[in-house]
């Protein structure tokens, strides 16, 4: 019987979310559903649900390595240090004058939401190798570029796929802008995550950026965001919000005159956080109180159950992945995480070849993946170094902050998250 397992179970909205979509297939009905969270109250909610929304066969586990176990598919999707982490990471950057929206990806919250996720990442790798060798790891844990390059760097036996539905839903929106079905889109996007590009974007054979280029002239809201603009000097659409965006190159968030030209929500992922928070508090009390739970706020479209139907049915299909770059990307450094098409099948997820990007997009994607790079250094070498490294190279953080005030930052940060950085 196939068997999934859901790490970080207690994240309640996103396991719902994939739960309902991974049981919407018939071939996939009595599949094994085994949760794991370190938090017991989480768990038990997390059981219920997947129970509720239909699941024959549910197992729960305080203890990752049983849940793990006979595991063909390993859902990640935790969050270390949870809500309180989050509110650090933008409070201690926010006390130095650093201005933050998502900073979970890259930017000082990024980096330190990557150092505090590698040693869970050690463990789970080190647990899968021994219990479940042959499932596929599928992550939806940010920041997704640098766990990829650190699970290809410290585990490299380990069969990786970081899952993202930023280019799906880029599509999804553009399309609807330029009045086309989406499904009846053919495109390309690569880069790394949050900041890939859509590289060809056609329907019935006619190039769609024409049409694109006169939405946004119709309506000049349109340009107050970070991602029209990026598209306007860069030539191609970048495939994550402007919030996100914003965070990745160093023209915008210091500037109080383009956060409001912009229209940027500092702090955004700060509330949403919260937000998540009392969803979950929500979800809890009413089963407690034996009623139905919130219903889910979004009908998201998730690649993980696509990627295990193709796994159980051998149903091929194209979806986004993020993997090592081993020769997709000629101008992206090798061994670094990389966004590409990907066909699944029985067999797995197979990446595809892509070539080189733009130059201009390679030359933006290579500042971000510099900062990937001395993080998971940081880690992999045990040099604490290459933290302040990767802090002084961010575009968004050397933008806004002099070298010493970047220095007092990362040692603020490093007190500030303390034992998680060790994996306590």
């Amino acid at each position: 019987m196939f068997t999934i397992a859901f790490v970080g179970a207690g994240s309640v909205e996103f396991t719902r979310q994939l739960l309902r979509d991974v049981l919407s297939f018939p071939e996939l009905a009595g599949c094994t559903i085994s949760l794991h969270d370190i938090d017991s109250e989480r768990l038990e909610v997390a059981g219920k649900l997947a129970r509720l929304a239909g699941a024959a066969n549910v197992r729960t586990s305080l203890e990752r390595r049983e849940a793990l176990e006979g595991a063909d598919v390993v859902v990640n999707m935790v969050a270390i240090g949870g809500h309180q982490a989050t509110l650090k990471d933008f409070d201690v950057p926010e006390s130095f004058g650093l201005r933050q929206t998502i900073g979970d990806t890259l930017g000082i919250g990024g980096i330190f939401r990557g150092l505090r996720t590698f040693p869970f990442l050690d463990g789970l790798a080190a647990d899968i190798l021994a219990v479940c060798p042959d499932a596929w790891l599928l992550n939806y844990t940010n920041p997704m570029a640098m766990n990829i390059q650190y699970l290809a760097t410290v585990a490299p036996r380990l069969k990786v796929a970081g899952l993202c539905h930023s280019v799906h839903w880029t599509i999804h929106d553009l399309s609807a802008l330029v009045g086309v079905p989406p499904e009846e889109v053919d495109f390309l996007s690569a880069g790394v995550n949050h900041q890939a590009w859509i590289l060809r974007w056609q329907h019935e054979g006619r190039d769609l950026y024409p049409a694109l280029d006169a939405a946004i002239a119709a309506d000049p809201g349109l340009a107050r965001r970070v991602r029209v603009d990026l598209y306007r000097r860069f030539g191609f659409y970048p495939t994550e919000t402007s919030e996100h965006s914003s965070e990745y190159v160093p023209w915008y968030l210091k500037h109080e005159s383009e956060v409001e030209r912009l229209r940027l929500p500092i702090r955004d992922y700060a509330t949403i956080s919260a937000e998540n928070v009392a969803t979950y508090e929500k979800t809890r009390d009413a089963l407690r109180a034996g009623d139905e739970p919130p219903p889910l706020t979004e009908d998201a479209v998730e690649y993980a159950p696509q990627v295990i139907h193709s796994l159980v049915t051998g149903q091929r299909r194209t979806i986004q992945v993020n993997v090592a770059n081993d020769g997709l990307i000629t101008n992206l450094p090798a061994g670094a995480a990389v966004e590409v098409p990907a066909t699944l099948d029985r067999l797995g997820v197979h990446p595809h070849h892509v070539g080189a990007l733009p130059r201009q997009l390679a030359a933006l994607n290579r500042s971000f993946l510099n900062v990937v790079d001395l993080t998971v250094a940081a880690a992999v070498e045990g040099n604490p170094d290459h933290v302040r490294h990767a802090a002084l190279c961010d575009p968004a953080t050397a933008a806004a902050l002099t070298v010493g005030q970047i220095d007092d930052l990362v040692s603020a940060m490093m007190a500030a998250h303390g034992d998680l950085l060790r994996g306590a």
